[in-house]
């Protein structure tokens, strides 16, 4: 074996090994996390009940209904990435592994990749949940929905969210105080530009421009497409995930490895406060 292909072998070990601590840490609080589903049914009910309260015909209230469960569902899809992410180093300094983890021989992609690899897993298998048991519960009917289209979609904007997230997890970083509850208000701000309750095309032109680069205006056109219309994958979606994808995660990466030198030459690498 050459020496790129062990270096590579001991990489994807360490992944791995990322991914299999996470799976580990939500088996510990998965009541917590039972809990946290039954608030996010509830708080989707809240918006998607909307639909009923518009007096439209029983077919236009449907389509109100699925376009809202949609929107509601990929916005708690990018928020579960967003929230792993955003808070590795938190969870790092709560756990007291902070100094291990960062002394550990994984380059600094896979320790993040890995957290990102765990997230998608694990928010594509709670919006799942989410979508089925409010849809059963709203009696929503989707006669010419194709699925597949949808989460495949969904996977590969998965890519650029991980980029942003990445781009995201540095806050706490830098600033051990406040930092996470920032990475919170770049993840509104997604959803204000991104279209997720409502068409991008009502919001003022200069927002309209910036829903051009947010991955989630893709996701949720494409998904939103798919289900209600039955439609494939369209290149008009998948492209543009593509190009920010390819952008977002080089960035990301390196956004995070200045923060962590700038946490470590300023001694907040551990700090909590």
């Amino acid at each position: 074996m050459t020496a790129a292909a062990t270096a590579l072998r001991r990489e994807l070990i360490g992944l791995g090994g990322i991914v299999e601590r996470n799976v580990y840490l939500t088996k510990r609080y998965f009541l917590w996390d039972v809990a946290f589903m039954v608030w996010t049914i509830a708080n989707t009910l809240t918006i998607v009940f909307i639909a009923r309260g518009v007096g439209l015909s029983h077919a236009k209230e449907n389509e109100l209904a699925t376009r809202l469960l949609i929107g509601a569902v990929i916005w708690a899809f990018l928020g579960i990435i967003f929230e792993f992410l955003t808070e590795t180093v938190a969870w790092e300094r709560w756990e007291g592994t902070i100094e291990y983890t960062f002394m550990a021989p994984l380059s600094r992609s896979m320790h993040l990749g890995g957290m990102g690899v765990f997230a998608v897993i694990y928010g594509l298998i709670r919006a799942t949940i989410l979508f089925l048991v409010v849809a059963a519960f709203i009696h929503i009917h989707m006669p010419d929905a194709n699925f597949a289209a949808a989460f495949a979609l969904l996977a590969i904007a998965s890519v650029s969210f991980i980029g942003i997230g990445m781009m995201t997890s540095v806050l706490p970083l830098i600033s051990p105080e406040k930092g996470a509850q920032l990475g919170f208000v770049a993840q509104g701000i997604m959803l204000a530009v991104s279209g997720v309750y409502y068409p991008v095309s009502v919001m003022p032109e200069w927002m309209q421009w910036i829903a051009k680069v947010s991955p989630a205006t893709y996701a949720l056109r494409g998904d939103r497409a798919a289900i209600i219309d039955g439609a494939g994958m369209r290149w008009a979606d998948v492209w543009p995930l593509l190009a920010i994808g390819v952008a977002a995660i080089p960035l990301g990466l390196w956004i995070f490895k200045r923060g962590e030198r700038y946490a470590k030459k300023h001694g907040k690498l551990k700090r909590s406060g």
